[in-house]
Protein backbone atom coordinates (compact mmCIF):
# COMPACT_ATOMS: atom_id res chain seq x y z
CA UNK A 1 0.00 0.00 0.00
CA UNK A 2 1.45 3.61 -1.01
CA UNK A 3 1.18 5.52 2.19
CA UNK A 4 1.60 8.65 0.42
CA UNK A 5 -1.51 8.20 -1.23
CA UNK A 6 -3.05 7.94 2.35
CA UNK A 7 -1.47 10.93 4.28
CA UNK A 8 -2.54 13.03 0.63
CA UNK A 9 -6.50 13.08 1.57
CA UNK A 10 -6.23 13.02 5.51
CA UNK A 11 -7.60 9.89 6.32
CA UNK A 12 -6.29 7.35 8.85
CA UNK A 13 -3.68 5.07 7.44
CA UNK A 14 -4.82 2.35 9.80
CA UNK A 15 -7.80 2.76 7.79
CA UNK A 16 -6.62 2.49 4.60
CA UNK A 17 -5.18 -1.30 5.66
CA UNK A 18 -7.99 -2.59 7.01
CA UNK A 19 -9.86 -1.84 3.88
CA UNK A 20 -6.63 -3.55 2.09
CA UNK A 21 -6.47 -6.72 3.68
CA UNK A 22 -10.97 -6.75 3.14
CA UNK A 23 -9.66 -6.13 -0.46
CA UNK A 24 -7.02 -8.74 -0.14
CA UNK A 25 -8.97 -11.37 1.37
CA UNK A 26 -11.49 -11.34 -1.56
CA UNK A 27 -8.21 -12.67 -3.65
CA UNK A 28 -9.74 -10.19 -6.28
CA UNK A 29 -8.12 -11.59 -10.05
CA UNK A 30 -7.74 -7.71 -12.03
CA UNK A 31 -8.32 -9.57 -15.04
CA UNK A 32 -11.52 -10.83 -14.69
CA UNK A 33 -14.17 -9.77 -16.40
CA UNK A 34 -15.81 -10.51 -12.90
CA UNK A 35 -14.14 -7.97 -10.34
CA UNK A 36 -16.65 -5.50 -10.74
CA UNK A 37 -19.31 -7.89 -8.71
CA UNK A 38 -16.79 -7.29 -5.50
CA UNK A 39 -17.65 -3.26 -5.61
CA UNK A 40 -20.43 -3.21 -3.83
CA UNK A 41 -19.26 -5.60 -0.99
CA UNK A 42 -15.87 -3.34 -1.40
CA UNK A 43 -17.87 0.31 -0.87
CA UNK A 44 -20.18 -1.57 1.81
CA UNK A 45 -17.01 -2.23 3.86
CA UNK A 46 -14.95 0.66 2.99
CA UNK A 47 -18.25 2.93 4.06
CA UNK A 48 -18.49 0.68 7.22
CA UNK A 49 -14.52 1.38 8.09
CA UNK A 50 -14.19 5.10 6.59
CA UNK A 51 -18.14 6.27 7.84
CA UNK A 52 -18.09 7.94 4.26
CA UNK A 53 -16.47 7.65 1.00
CA UNK A 54 -14.72 10.51 -0.16
CA UNK A 55 -12.79 10.59 -3.60
CA UNK A 56 -9.27 9.46 -2.11
CA UNK A 57 -11.29 6.39 -0.71
CA UNK A 58 -12.55 5.50 -4.39
CA UNK A 59 -10.07 6.01 -5.77
CA UNK A 60 -7.93 3.36 -3.46
CA UNK A 61 -11.01 1.27 -3.85
CA UNK A 62 -10.70 1.41 -8.16
CA UNK A 63 -6.81 0.73 -8.37
CA UNK A 64 -7.05 -2.17 -5.77
CA UNK A 65 -10.28 -4.01 -7.88
CA UNK A 66 -8.80 -2.82 -10.81
CA UNK A 67 -11.81 -0.94 -11.94
CA UNK A 68 -11.99 2.82 -13.53
CA UNK A 69 -12.93 5.28 -10.41
CA UNK A 70 -15.72 6.28 -12.82
CA UNK A 71 -17.42 2.51 -12.06
CA UNK A 72 -16.59 3.42 -8.53
CA UNK A 73 -18.16 6.96 -8.36
CA UNK A 74 -21.39 5.71 -10.61
CA UNK A 75 -22.29 3.00 -7.90
CA UNK A 76 -21.43 5.42 -5.45
CA UNK A 77 -24.19 8.45 -7.25
CA UNK A 78 -26.12 5.45 -7.84
CA UNK A 79 -27.44 3.59 -4.90
CA UNK A 80 -28.51 6.11 -1.86
CA UNK A 81 -26.94 4.02 1.02
CA UNK A 82 -23.69 5.60 0.28
CA UNK A 83 -22.27 8.76 1.24
CA UNK A 84 -19.76 11.21 -0.18
CA UNK A 85 -19.55 13.10 3.12
CA UNK A 86 -19.15 12.56 6.61
CA UNK A 87 -22.15 11.49 8.79
CA UNK A 88 -22.67 11.54 12.42
CA UNK A 89 -22.22 8.37 14.40
CA UNK A 90 -26.13 8.28 15.02
CA UNK A 91 -27.30 8.35 11.37
CA UNK A 92 -31.04 9.25 10.90
CA UNK A 93 -32.62 8.97 7.81
CA UNK A 94 -36.49 9.76 7.04
CA UNK A 95 -38.23 8.07 4.37
CA UNK A 96 -39.67 10.33 1.96
CA UNK A 97 -40.89 7.82 0.09
CA UNK A 98 -44.90 8.64 -1.14
CA UNK A 99 -46.60 6.38 1.53
CA UNK A 100 -44.53 8.20 4.34
CA UNK A 101 -44.60 11.44 2.53
CA UNK A 102 -48.42 11.38 2.68
CA UNK A 103 -48.46 10.46 6.08
CA UNK A 104 -46.48 13.46 7.65
CA UNK A 105 -42.62 12.37 7.04
CA UNK A 106 -42.36 16.29 6.34
CA UNK A 107 -43.18 17.16 9.85
CA UNK A 108 -41.55 14.59 11.37
CA UNK A 109 -38.40 15.49 9.28
CA UNK A 110 -39.00 19.25 10.24
CA UNK A 111 -38.85 18.62 13.73
CA UNK A 112 -35.61 15.92 14.19
CA UNK A 113 -34.16 19.65 12.50
CA UNK A 114 -35.21 21.40 15.45
CA UNK A 115 -34.98 18.95 17.81
CA UNK A 116 -30.84 19.15 16.75
CA UNK A 117 -30.72 22.42 15.57
CA UNK A 118 -29.36 20.49 11.85
CA UNK A 119 -30.63 20.32 8.33
CA UNK A 120 -30.82 17.27 6.35
CA UNK A 121 -27.63 16.47 4.80
CA UNK A 122 -25.75 17.95 7.77
CA UNK A 123 -23.55 17.06 11.13
CA UNK A 124 -24.54 18.54 14.37
CA UNK A 125 -21.17 20.19 15.51
CA UNK A 126 -20.02 17.66 17.92
CA UNK A 127 -20.15 14.97 14.94
CA UNK A 128 -23.14 13.03 17.10
CA UNK A 129 -25.56 12.85 14.71
CA UNK A 130 -26.82 13.72 10.95
CA UNK A 131 -30.19 13.63 9.68
CA UNK A 132 -30.66 12.29 5.88
CA UNK A 133 -33.55 11.35 3.86
CA UNK A 134 -34.45 8.34 1.55
CA UNK A 135 -36.95 8.16 -0.88
CA UNK A 136 -38.30 4.99 -0.17
CA UNK A 137 -37.09 1.88 2.51
CA UNK A 138 -39.77 -0.60 1.30
CA UNK A 139 -41.97 -0.52 4.54
CA UNK A 140 -44.74 1.41 3.32
CA UNK A 141 -47.37 -0.19 5.92
CA UNK A 142 -45.33 1.46 8.43
CA UNK A 143 -45.29 5.14 7.30
CA UNK A 144 -44.14 7.03 7.98
CA UNK A 145 -40.65 5.44 8.58
CA UNK A 146 -37.56 6.49 10.43
CA UNK A 147 -34.16 5.09 10.45
CA UNK A 148 -31.51 5.38 13.24
CA UNK A 149 -28.50 3.92 12.10
CA UNK A 150 -30.04 0.00 11.89
CA UNK A 151 -33.20 0.24 13.61
CA UNK A 152 -36.33 1.05 12.21
CA UNK A 153 -39.24 3.03 13.66
CA UNK A 154 -42.70 3.09 12.29
CA UNK A 155 -45.67 5.14 12.05
CA UNK A 156 -43.44 8.02 13.54
CA UNK A 157 -45.07 11.30 15.11
CA UNK A 158 -43.34 14.46 15.76
CA UNK A 159 -44.26 13.92 19.23
CA UNK A 160 -42.32 10.30 19.34
CA UNK A 161 -39.10 12.90 17.65
CA UNK A 162 -38.34 13.65 21.53
CA UNK A 163 -38.59 10.10 22.96
CA UNK A 164 -36.47 8.83 20.03
CA UNK A 165 -33.50 11.17 20.61
CA UNK A 166 -33.69 10.75 24.36
CA UNK A 167 -32.49 6.99 23.81
CA UNK A 168 -29.60 7.83 21.44
CA UNK A 169 -28.22 10.82 23.75
CA UNK A 170 -28.69 8.81 26.51
CA UNK A 171 -26.91 5.84 25.10
CA UNK A 172 -24.26 8.04 23.90
CA UNK A 173 -23.96 9.34 28.04
CA UNK A 174 -23.99 5.73 29.06
CA UNK A 175 -21.07 4.89 26.00
CA UNK A 176 -19.11 8.05 27.80
CA UNK A 177 -19.21 7.25 31.45
CA UNK A 178 -17.77 3.64 30.77
CA UNK A 179 -15.06 5.66 29.07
Amino acid sequence: MDSNKTLEIGLPKEQFEELDRYIGSLKIDKEDERRTGYLIQVLHKAQHIFGYLPVGVQKFIAENVGVPHSDVSGVISFYNYFTTVPRGKTRISVCMGTACFVKGAGKVLSEFERYLKIKNGEVSEDGKFSIDILRCVGACGLAPVVIVNDKVYGNVTTKQVGDIMALYINEEATHADKK
